[in-house]
């Protein structure tokens, strides 16, 4: 199919997002072109989300085959072959690069694959030097990994772009950085037989999230032979005979197959013409938009990792959507990036929705804190040591609850029921009127009466704690809820 030279809507990237965005304008009737110069599916389908839950899946055979024995079953020798999963993830994500393909193609939108820079307001240029003009241009370019600019021996290292498709499964893995995508590599690699060791800046793994679950997941990672060594970065890399040598702060120097760099992403706008159309970017690269993902540029916008604003790929779909729904359906959509659940796909789960204790305590007068942790039913007859953590956050002037957090098995998939009932502004009533589901581990988070800790947070102009109870029982009543 032969493109045209001017569209209604150019989307630079062929992600979650960009593809969304595309399929939903065609399907309103706009002319669409969407532009991609590696594979159709983006970060999460290609190098991202799908083929990482594919490996998370594979190592927790590991566990299924030594808990077997608890509940009677004998297991033979068993063995991984690292090729073998390879091969297989490669098929799957090539089959749903192809899906993507058939979707926008289905909607009428065409695909041109290349690199493309914008040129001015309303065009831009292929690699080949064809201009095609648009009313709309959309940036959907995505993330890239980064790596620590400070550390000598960097091209020594991998990024999570490369680890997926290794010729050799690294038996010593040293993985730096300890925020979601290091941590799921270095549980899923560790229990495919990976010595596997994990250094990071900070006190403790997973900044941002609920220090209840990042100090649970600490305990499950080492229980899993997981070395976390805090406070620490590597001072040099260096290659020798097939390995790579980590210089550690104390001089002694850790010998690994492979490094993997997970200390964060960058958006992808360099080279792409941006700043010379006159769209503003903030410090890190990000395009800056409103809440229209509009940017400075009445033509130009953007969505997904590429604005920073929550780099999850469900985020980057919806903004897609709304977006297209905003130029060529009628009905301008903004996105609420309140009530965002997540997940951190380590073994075990973290599934994590709303405010963490300490952001809670931070911002609202009386917090109480309902908390559980208790050993899984399956623990009890497998032997494994394994703690599930449920941890409720709620306003205690409302009882609106302002946060939920879990670790254990399918956490994730917990998280994305519960998130339906906290964006509707659920109360922990609403929970504890809820029946519960017995026996699993969900029913927990309907079942938690009591109270672990309230926090009230005194006023800085003299409010002691008395006068901030006052206050929290005067916004009580006028929330209907006196004497509650």
């Amino acid at each position: 199919m032969s493109t045209p030279d001017r569209v209604d809507y150019f989307v630079i990237g062929a992600g979650s997002g960009g593809v969304r965005s595309g399929r939903i304008a065609a399907s309103h009737g706009a002319k669409v072109i969407v532009a991609e110069d590696f594979r159709i599916g983006g970060t999460c389908v290609i190098r991202g989300c799908v083929p990482k839950k594919l490996y998370v899946y594979a190592s927790r055979f590991a566990d299924e085959f030594a808990d077997a024995a608890g509940f009677g079953w004998t297991v033979g020798a068993t063995s991984f072959d690292w090729p073998d999963l390879v091969r297989a993830k490669e098929g799957e994500i090539t089959r749903l690069s192809g899906l993507y393909r058939q979707n926008l193609e289905k909607a009428g939108a065409s695909f041109v694959e290349s690199r493309v820079r914008v040129d001015g307001p309303n065009a831009v240029v292929t690699a080949d030097g064809r201009r095609i003009e648009a009313e709309h241009i959309l940036v959907a370019t995505g993330g890239r990994p980064t790596m620590h600019p400070d550390i000598p021996g960097l091209e020594h290292a991998i990024t999570s772009n490369e680890i997926f498709d290794l010729k050799v499964f690294p038996r010593r893995l040293v993985v730096v950085g300890a925020g979601y995508i290091g941590l799921e590599f270095a549980s899923a690699f560790a229990r495919l037989g990976a010595d596997v060791t994990v250094m990071f800046r900070g006190d403790q793994i997973l900044s941002g999230f609920d220090d209840d679950m990042r100090d649970g997941l600490a305990d499950a990672l080492r229980e899993a032979g997981i070395t976390l060594l805090p406070r620490t970065l590597p001072q040099a890399l260096t290659r020798s005979d097939g390995c790579v040598e980590v210089l550690m702060p104390d001089g002694s120097t850790l010998v690994a197959d492979q490094v993997l760099m997970a200390t964060g992403r960058a958006p992808n706008t360099r080279n792409l013409g941006l700043a010379e159309a006159g769209v503003a970017l903030d410090d890190h690269g990000a395009v800056k938009v409103d809440a229209f993902s509009h940017s400075s540029v009445a033509s130009i916008h953007a969505v997904g990792d590429v604005t920073d604003r929550v780099n999850l790929t469900p985020v980057a779909v919806r903004e897609g959507h709304a977006l297209a729904d905003t130029l060529f359906g009628g009905r301008p959509t903004s996105v609420d990036h309140e009530h965002i659940a997540s997940a951190v796909f380590c073994t075990p789960e973290i599934g994590s929705l709303g405010l963490t204790e300490r952001q809670a305590r931070e911002r609202y007068d009386v917090v109480d804190v309902f908390k559980a942790g208790f050993r899984p039913l399956k623990a009890t007859l497998s032997g494994r040591v394994e703690k599930v953590v449920f941890k409720l956050v709620v306003d205690g002037v409302t009882d609106r609850v302002l946060g939920v957090h879990i670790l254990g098995p399918e956490a994730g998939e917990m998280i994305q029921m519960i998130a339906v009932a906290v964006r509707m502004g659920a109360t922990k009533r609403d929970f504890d009127a809820t029946m519960a589901v017995h026996p699993t581990m969900a029913e927990e988070i309907v079942t938690l009466r009591t109270r672990s800790a309230r926090h009230v947070r005194t006023v800085s102009q003299g409010i002691g704690i008395n006068d901030a109870l006052h206050d929290s029982a005067r916004a009580r009543q006028r929330t209907g809820m006196a004497g509650a």
